[in-house]
């Protein structure tokens, strides 16, 4: 199975460590990975912002740079970003040019851990991770990619790794790309109500598939002297692997 990487901003400018264990995962569990040189930006900063018409060429570029290859499946590390492409064939239906070739984008684009565990059928990574953990399930990832079973389903199964429910699980951490940066009051009240109920877990560890709510968060832990450790799911489900221990959905556990 060919997997074009498609790397989003974030984690190609601030997380590449994030990028490198979601490729490790995936050709361990036997896809073929490509990475399209040519793709910058989803075009959900500025789109997002209201600048429809002006973000028609960067919608462009990523389609074009993302098609290039010959790859059965284009796989992100942010259900934010992914979200972004499924929606290029609603914005482009009337561009004669793009049209199609957005809906065969979207039709191939998936959130990492939403490729994993429904595409690939993997339910065990075998991941191994010592710690006391929460998830924060990102609002696009949820509300626009419909996708919430996939990363906890996934993390059930890392050996030695305690998942602790995050209470009001559905708040927005604050960031939402641009909104932090026009409404940074507003933005702040809400990561301080996210990482209040980070600490109330007692976790060592936050988990999410959207790095930049990691971001997010991991400043504001910064700054408030959080010894909280921030992780992507990659980086989970490839730290400490025994190989012999991933599973597959209807594949009996053996002992």
């Amino acid at each position: 199975m060919k997997v074009a990487i498609f790397s989003t901003c974030v984690v190609d400018l601030l997380f590449p460590n994030v990028g490198q264990a979601m490729v490790e995962v995936l050709e361990r569990l036997g896809c073929e990975t490509s990475l399209p040189t040519n793709q910058v930006c989803c075009g959900q900063p500025t789109y997002n912002s209201g600048y429809h018409k002006e973000s028609n060429k960067v919608f462009y570029n990523e389609i074009d740079a993302l098609l290039s290859t010959d790859a059965d499946y284009i796989v992100g590390p942010a259900g934010s970003c992914v979200a972004m492409l499924r929606q290029y064939p609603h914005i482009l239906k009337d561009n004669p040019d793009y049209s199609k070739k957005a809906q065969e984008l979207a039709d191939k684009s998936y959130e990492f851990s939403q490729f994993v565990y429904n595409i690939l059928g993997v339910v065990d990574a075998g991941a191994q991770l010592n710690a006391v953990a929460t998830y924060h399930r990102s609002c696009h990832m949820t509300r626009l990619l419909g996708e919430k079973t996939a990363p906890f389903a996934l993390l059930d199964n890392v050996k030695d790794l305690k998942m602790v429910p995050l209470p009001h699980l559905e708040n927005c951490c604050g960031f939402g790309g641009t909104f932090s940066v026009k409404e940074p009051e507003i933005s702040k009240q809400m990561v301080d109500e996210k990482v209040d109920s980070i600490i109330s877990t007692g976790a060592q560890v936050l988990i999410s598939a959207d790095a930049s709510c990691l971001m997010n968060i991991g400043g504001r832990f910064s700054r408030r002297n959080e010894n909280i450790k921030i992780m992507h799911i990659a980086e989970v489900l490839n730290h400490n692997v025994d190989a012999s221990r991933i599973r597959y959905k209807n594949q009996p556990t053996t002992v």
